[in-house]
């Protein structure tokens, strides 16, 4: 559905040679314990993340850092003291803030912001050269994922990521990781994107995006991926799932969408997005085999869940249950050819085409081809920079950030990602300041 390029700064080269009996200079300046202080004991955040050392925890305590931040070793726990005052700062003109290639590494508690590409960028991509050139997107040719296999756990929490060139939290050939409890706003692509992985075995849970171009991005991003109790709020889009071939992987497959509150994506004070996309609650573009189920959609002023075939890559086998879909332009919208996509229990006021659930709906057999659903056509408003979106508020920080850290663990299997969270109760989202009408905008 989107095309978007994708630029990533180049990463130091990992040393991973053993060493010898002598001391290395990073070994001398490493202090007591497994905690590594900034700027206690490092004056710079690269200078103690060099030092660590597998499963340590690099502490950084109130300022302003105006750096770009490399971790390439695994097993570090990159943290701030206070989210809201641990700020990272790119002055919009460094690329990325804070880039993770080392498995099992974390990033929380603290705040990124003013860099022309990436807040943080979880991926496999190592090779300097391909970095320079970009590691995804329209940049180049489609990854060799044999020749950069995908980064081994991640995990960004408590992260607020805002005005940012193109994504807030950024997972690219990635997989095994969990995006929660963060924050993205101000971004002129997407505030959280997870792409190129299969399977992903990855869950974006409890964040709240608002005020981007888009709000949660899924492209080429397949299997064991779930998108789970997030805020989604007045972006131009709320939700893409994607099938693309910018970037390997295709088509996207597998993903679940549940319970989440995505209502009112038709804010003009944000970034344009590239190819025009506005007033729109989830759409999924080519993707195959998802769910999306129990979700409150809500004021989004084109359409609120949205199936379309973009060119090469058709949708199908796609399951659009059991959500609360009601004041968009058109609740439920289906625009693929394919006879596979289903439609049940979402108790729509509206719906394109006519008797959309009666006449595609789950379970249904020898139903027929359908005409072309279509969304309310709406003329998308001039955006702003990135940088000119307002600062977020203050967010909710680690209630104990001397806590032990914790590197990234697999997340769960063994269960259906739909069965938890429950759908947000009904009037649960408040109506946002300076709405008129249905779907207004902020």
């Amino acid at each position: 559905m989107l095309r978007l390029s994708i630029v990533v700064v180049p990463l130091a080269l990992a040393a991973t040679g053993c060493s010898g009996t002598e001391p290395t200079p990073a070994d001398a300046r490493h202090p007591a314990g497994s905690v590594l202080r900034v700027p206690q004991d490092f004056r710079s955040v690269q200078q103690a993340v060099d030092t660590a050392r597998e499963g340590e925890t690099v502490l950084i305590g109130p300022g302003v850092y105006r750096e770009s931040v490399r971790v390439t070793k695994p097993r570090v726990v990159l943290r701030g003291t206070d989210r809201n005052k641990v700020v990272f700062d790119g002055g919009v003109r460094l690329a990325n803030g804070i880039t993770v290639t080392g498995a099992g590494s974390v990033v929380e508690n603290l705040t990124v912001h003013g860099y022309l590409a990436n807040g943080v960028l979880f991926t496999g991509v190592t090779d300097e050269r391909l970095q320079q050139r970009g590691a995804g997107g329209s940049a180049y040719d489609p990854l060799d994922t044999t020749r950069f296999p995908p980064v081994r756990g991640f995990r960004a929490t408590r992260v607020t990521a805002y005005n940012n060139g193109l994504y807030g939290i950024y997972a690219f050939d990635a997989r095994d990781g969990v995006i929660e409890d963060s924050y993205a706003s101000g971004h002129a692509d997407s505030g959280i994107y997870v792409g190129q992985c299969k399977p992903c075995s990855t869950v974006v849970r409890g964040n709240t995006v608002e005020r981007n171009a888009v709000g949660i991005e899924l492209t080429n991003a397949s299997d064991s991926l779930s998108v789970l109790g997030n805020r989604v709020v007045r972006n131009r889009v709320g939700v893409t799932v994607n099938s693309n071939d910018l970037e390997a992987l295709a088509p996207q497959h597998g993903a679940v969408i549940a319970g989440n509150v995505v209502a009112d994506n038709n804010a003009a004070d944000t970034p344009e997005q590239a190819d025009g996309g506005f007033g729109i609650g989830i759409g999924i573009g080519g993707g195959t085999a998802n769910r999306v189920q129990r979700n409150l959609v809500r004021g989004n002023r084109a359409a609120g869940v949205v199936v379309t075939d973009p060119p090469g890559h058709p949708a199908s086998g796609n399951r659009v249950e059991g959500n609360r879909a009601t004041g968009n332009g058109i609740d439920l919208v289906l625009a693929s050819v394919d006879p596979g996509n289903c439609f049940a229990g979402n108790r729509p006021d509206t719906q394109s085409p006519d008797g959309l659930e009666g006449r595609a709906g789950c379970g249904t057999r020898g139903r027929g081809t359908l005409p072309t659903g279509r969304t309310v056509s709406v003329q998308p408003p001039p955006g702003v920079p990135f940088s000119q979106v307002p600062a977020p508020p203050a967010q909710p920080s680690m209630p104990d950030p001397s806590a032990p850290g914790t590197p990234a663990p697999r997340p769960p299997r063994g269960r259906d990602p739909a069965a938890d969270p429950r759908p947000p109760a009904r009037g649960a989202l408040p109506r946002p300041r300076g709405a008129r009408g249905r779907g207004g905008s902020r």
